[in-house]
């Protein structure tokens, strides 16, 4: 082994950073905001013929106002099993049926509500933070490893360590700003 492993090692903690980083993004997603957004409803289960599978499969959406969203099933028999979904998810929102489509309307939130998300969306970038540390240990952990096995020299090992520090600085800068945005867009009225 020598610093071609090391550099291999680092490619992977760099690979896996960025998936937490696009994960937490996806999770901030499902944060309501007051505006229609898919993201919101598209990974919903649903009950659907004895199987359970996301919103997203059984049909599409449009945004046509701010503050609507339409549900446009590709089978019609769907409609209930949907409006269950809807009713009995998490979300605060009563589906209304038109035969065709679900409209879905967002009413403004309180400023109450937009405080409490605003800790939710930050537990949730501690949380990246967090996995993002521990992809760091792990791979200062190999590393060690592999000095310890006389298989990377220590200026090798002192200068992969530099590098998993700046890519971790970088990752939870990326998550970061991503929190920045969504507080923002949740404070905003």
């Amino acid at each position: 082994m020598n610093s071609d492993m090391a550099s291999m090692l680092i490619d992977d903690v760099k690979d896996r950073m960025s998936k937490v980083v696009v994960h937490t993004r996806a999770d901030f997603g499902h944060i309501r905001t007051g505006r229609a957004a898919p993201a919101l409803v598209e990974k919903l289960p649903v009950e659907y013929f004895g199987a359970t599978v996301p919103l997203q499969q059984l049909a599409g959406f449009s945004v046509p106002e701010a503050r609507m969203l339409v549900i446009s099933p590709y089978d019609k028999t769907s409609m209930g099993a949907i409006e269950k979904a809807i009713r009995i998810s998490d979300l605060g929102l009563n589906p209304s049926n038109d035969g065709n489509a679900i409209r879905l309307s967002f009413p403004p939130l309180t400023s109450e509500r937009r405080k409490e998300f605003v800790k939710v969306v930050k537990n949730m970038a501690e949380d990246g933070r967090i996995s993002v540390r521990g992809l760091r240990r792990s791979g200062r952990q190999e590393l060690e490893a592999f000095e310890k096995d006389g298989e990377l020299s220590e200026d090798e090992l002192a200068r992969a360590q530099k590098e998993l520090d700046k890519l971790t600085q970088a990752a939870e800068a990326e998550i970061d700003v991503a929190l920045g945005h969504k507080e923002q867009e949740l404070l905003e009225d």
